[in-house]
């Protein structure tokens, strides 16, 4: 995964540096902006930021509060490096939740060590779902919001399984987990085959899952999906509920129901520049196509597309 890397720096310097040292490592992307294109940096939501004190024509304690005070950037690692020994200094740019502070003259093996932990320790951090390894709500937004404000066309999509309550209560929570984990991988094996690398997959909870896409045969990717899910998900019965084809479970009155196979719904929402202000209102019409695609019996897929 490209690890997008900026560096406010007007002169130049830091990102030659980063370069060299980063020659033999082909998953780094570094760019440099001055900062009065501070907004271009936070807009694209960088995996990290690095300031060069030194160059820049702005107060670096005001210049690290705005980058916290964004909200899609509260969590982005930023490094400052500096040629100011003073104490004081470098504990009021820490205190603005400045990661690291790097006296000049920089060691390279340091500096390179330094940038690469500490986006390990990201990249850790960020995957909230312990079950399934995806991001969380967090990325998600974030991942939605850059896409909006760079005026990108895009598709979201909308998973849930249908059923799997029932099927928690015969089968218990741990099997449960189980068909959580494999609906992970069948998202995500099916979009990455199609060698999306511009794609986006999420943990939005439960059996909740999200993906986002540029790639524009929405059929295709529904399609594969929900037939690798309907193969796969039987080997997590039994056979006597497979040959029935579906669970039988007693509700609170004890009355027994019958309830059929866990199968997955898809709805999916295509957005254009311009078409949707926010997150929010993507949400809004996501939840009605899932809403619609959960109405048909077994595994199937409803889009929302634009209106031409």
């Amino acid at each position: 995964m490209i690890q997008d890397i900026y560096i406010i720096d007007n002169s130049g310097s830091v990102l030659n540096v980063l370069k060299q040292i980063f020659k033999n490592e082909i998953d780094y992307q570094f760019k440099s902006v001055r900062t009065e294109e501070l907004n271009v940096a936070l807009t694209n939501i960088p995996d990290m930021i690095i300031i060069d004190e030194d160059t820049i024509d702005m107060n670096i304690i005001d210049l690290c509060k705005s980058i916290r005070e964004n909200e899609d950037n509260s969590i982005t690692p930023i490094i400052v490096i500096s040629s100011e020994w003073e104490k004081e200094h470098r504990v009021k740019i820490l205190e603005q939740s400045v990661e690291y502070f790097i006296i000049k003259p920089v060691d390279q093996e340091y500096l390179y060590f330094t940038v690469k932990n500490l986006l390990r320790l990201l990249q850790t951090n960020r995957r909230i779902s312990p079950l399934t390894g995806l991001p969380g709500n967090v990325q998600i937004q974030a991942e939605m919001k850059k896409r909006l404000l760079n005026k990108e066309k895009f598709a979201v999509f909308y998973f849930d399984l249908d059923n799997f309550k029932a099927y928690n209560d015969i089968y218990g929570f741990s099997n449960g987990d189980e068909i959580i984990k494999f609906t992970a991988k069948t998202i995500v094996k099916n979009i990455h085959s199609l060698g999306l690398d511009n794609s986006f997959i999420g943990h939005i909870g439960g059996d909740d899952f999200i993906a986002i896409t540029s790639y524009s045969n929405f059929d295709k990717i529904c399609n594969n999906i929900i037939a690798d899910f309907d193969t796969n998900v039987l080997e997590f019965y039994n056979e006597e509920d497979i040959q029935k084809g579906y669970i039988e479970v007693a509700n609170r009155r004890g009355i027994i129901e019958q309830f059929p196979l866990t199968s997955i719904s898809i709805g999916v929402v295509e957005i254009d520049p311009g078409r949707f202000k926010n997150t929010l209102e993507i949400g809004e019409v996501g939840a009605q196509v899932k809403h619609q695609a959960k109405s048909i019996m077994g595994s199937t897929y409803v889009i929302n597309r634009r209106k031409k």
